[in-house]
């Protein structure tokens, strides 16, 4: 019987360079799809997949995150005195109980690969779940979820994953189908950012990960990939040597919150499925179209 995943990691030390200026002072973690911040939905779709202990991989001016996991006594003692009782409600449940929630500093930005090795002791020997915040999803149940299924069922290390045009592989890492259905297929390899033409499939790794903890001795080798930087895709093809992979293609939209394009997608999408704003957000969106 697999371990339990218990932890997951959320990398959220970059530095948001595509956003600016808007991310000069402000986290892209933070920046809001409607009236959530993206990193907020990162941590309710591992609260749902059963996650107990939430590992942030901050950086420096990131400490507004921190304080978003953490009771603001003024702003909820207001709260009650304006008898504001439904928003105050929402705030207490979207918190980690205390103890759930470490943070710790990836001093420099040496990649995806070494941030996840900087949660090294705070995971531990555990399998643990790895979490993309500028990756949104719109999914019932959620991606995480879903992936856990698979877990379950074949152990080993989870990827998720979703087609894309294939005259856009050289973008993402993708990955060879082996035989089982999408609910949980056998990976057989992976490529980073193959030529078009020459990709195994046309299926990405989409920012949800379930790995093993030795994954973290790969990584401690510090060994560097594209760009210069360490990457966890290098450090996965190491371990594919070893363990099982499971491709889950899950039922659900990503949205790529970390470009222009998919921020504002994904803010028009999750407006549409507001019953309390979609009807007048409609019209206000046909009156722009028809201009």
């Amino acid at each position: 019987m697999s371990k339990r995943v218990r932890p997951a990691v959320f990398t959220v030390a970059g530095l948001g360079t595509r956003f600016l200026p808007a991310t000069k002072a402000i986290p892209k973690e933070m920046l809001t799809v409607v009236d959530r911040p993206l990193i907020q939905y990162a941590v309710d779709e591992a609260r749902e997949a059963g996650i107990e202990h939430f590992v942030f991989i901050t950086g420096r001016n990131k400490g507004v995150i921190e304080d978003n996991f953490d009771k603001q006594f003024e702003l909820e003692h207001t709260l009650q005195e304006r008898g504001k009782a439904g928003a105050l409600e929402e705030l207490e449940r979207e918190l980690p109980q205390a103890g759930q929630a470490s943070f710790t500093r990836q001093q420099e930005p040496l990649g995806l690969g070494h941030a996840v090795w900087c949660a090294r002791e705070l995971v531990g020997d555990q399998p643990f779940a790895l979490l993309l915040p500028d990756m949104l999803f719109k999914a019932n149940p959620g991606v995480l979820k879903q992936m856990m299924e698979a877990y379950e069922t074949a152990g080993g290390n989870i990827i998720g994953v979703e087609e894309v045009d294939p005259k856009d592989v050289s973008s993402y890492g993708i990955v060879a189908r082996g035989e089982g259905p999408d609910s949980g297929f056998h990976i057989t390899g992976m490529v980073e950012k193959p030529k078009v033409g020459e990709a195994p499939s046309n299926l990405f790794i989409s920012g949800r990960y379930i790995l093993q903890p030795e994954i973290f001795a790969i990584l401690s080798e510090k060994t560097k990939g594209a760009g210069g930087e360490i990457q966890i895709t290098d450090a996965m093809q190491v371990l594919i040597r070893q363990q099982t992979f499971t491709g889950v293609k899950y039922n659900g939209q990503v949205f790529d919150c970390g470009s222009k394009i998919g921020f504002l997608t994904a803010n028009v999408a999750f407006a549409l499925d507001r019953p309390d704003i979609s009807g007048q957000f409609l019209t206000e969106l046909r009156k722009i179209l028809s201009n």
